[in-house]
């Protein structure tokens, strides 16, 4: 069977690997496939992975064969958690399979899901209803790590909530904060992705130099009561500090390596700041964001820029350095 396989560093080829054995699994045809930004870092290097390695992380298929509960039904459409976990260490135990010690990312740790048929233990499975659209199906992996980040913060009606950074998680977060009755501010250099947020309920929109006065007018200078960090950048991340009220609560949902100065550490201190880090998404969130999904509340489709083959995946990797691209999907049918 075909799969996009990392062979060597900036490498990615169509390869014929060996059909998975079921074992104590079930078997998954793929079907739409999700490309994202760590893909891309895993192909640039910048994330370090065993090679050969299947990529991919975001999948949504059929079943092909039942699992030993026979939990799913052949034919029953399901996406797959990437996210493995042990079950019976500490963190599982707490609920947070997430930070699981023994876990890791399918596409980064094992093999991934960018091929046409997988094997994958009927835990990491999750049925997605037959009315959800494909553009919205192709959505649910990432949505879920967007609801677990708005998650970590504690949003009322009314609330002013900024999101800086409207990439695909950015916008989905508008959406989420919108559906909560914030009042929702997006920041962006990006005229177009402004105009999406606003689209998307948000209240307005605007540029991170223009940020600062634009929140101060429209909360009469309290500050919003939650900021959401969206790009993953020092700046970005001061950013998101500098423009927090007073006792508000600040989400990095952006990943940011390394570590050194270039933050206004004092006013942490001064406005009494938490802070929130959110990683990955646990089964309640995809089940969450299933149900979002398939109730309308969450709309992916206005997100999806591009479709492509799994045989055109170096296309779709190259589209994705493209400034008018938000998501980009591959699908197998």
């Amino acid at each position: 069977m075909r799969a996009a396989q990392l062979t060597e560093p900036g490498v990615v080829e169509i390869v014929d690997v060996p059909m998975p054995d079921a074992g104590s699994a079930a078997i998954v045809r793929m079907q739409t496939l999700g490309l994202c930004g760590t893909d891309v870092s895993i192909v640039a290097g910048k994330i370090p992975v065993e090679i050969p390695r299947v990529m991919g992380h975001e999948g949504v298929g059929v079943i092909e064969l039942s699992g030993p509960s026979a939990a799913f039904e052949v034919g029953q459409r399901v996406l797959i958690n990437p996210g493995f976990f042990c079950e019976h260490c500490h963190l599982c135990g707490r609920g947070c399979e997430n930070l699981c010690p023994e876990g890791g990312l399918l596409g980064r740790d094992l093999d991934g899901l960018f091929t046409e048929y997988t094997a994958t233990p009927e835990r990491q499975l999750l049925a997605i209803p037959d009315h959800v659209p494909s553009d919205a199906a192709g959505v649910i992996q990432v949505l879920g790590t967007c609801v677990h980040a708005v998650g970590q913060a504690p949003v009322s009606p009314g609330d002013t909530a900024v999101v800086i950074g409207l990439g695909v998680s950015g916008q989905l977060i508008t959406q989420l904060l919108v559906a909560q009755g914030a009042h929702v501010v997006g920041v962006t250099r990006s005229e177009w992705k402004r105009e999406l947020a606003l689209q998307q309920g948000a209240v307005a929109a605007t540029t991170p130099e223009r940020a600062a006065a634009l929140v101060e007018d429209l909360t009469e200078g309290r500050g919003p009561e939650t900021v959401f960090e969206a790009v993953g950048t020092v700046p970005t991340f001061a950013l998101a500090i500098e423009l927090a009220g007073s006792a508000a609560t600040v989400v990095f949902f952006g990943t940011a390596a390394g570590s050194g100065g270039g933050l206004p550490y004092y006013q942490l201190y001064y406005k009494e700041l938490t802070l929130r880090n959110p990683r990955g998404a646990t089964t309640a969130d995809y089940e969450r964001a299933i149900a979002l999904v398939a109730d309308g509340t969450i709309n992916g489709a206005p997100l999806i820029s591009w479709r492509y083959g799994l045989d055109e995946i170096n296309q779709a990797i190259a589209a994705t350095k493209e400034p008018s691209t938000l998501k980009i999907l591959m699908e197998l049918e």
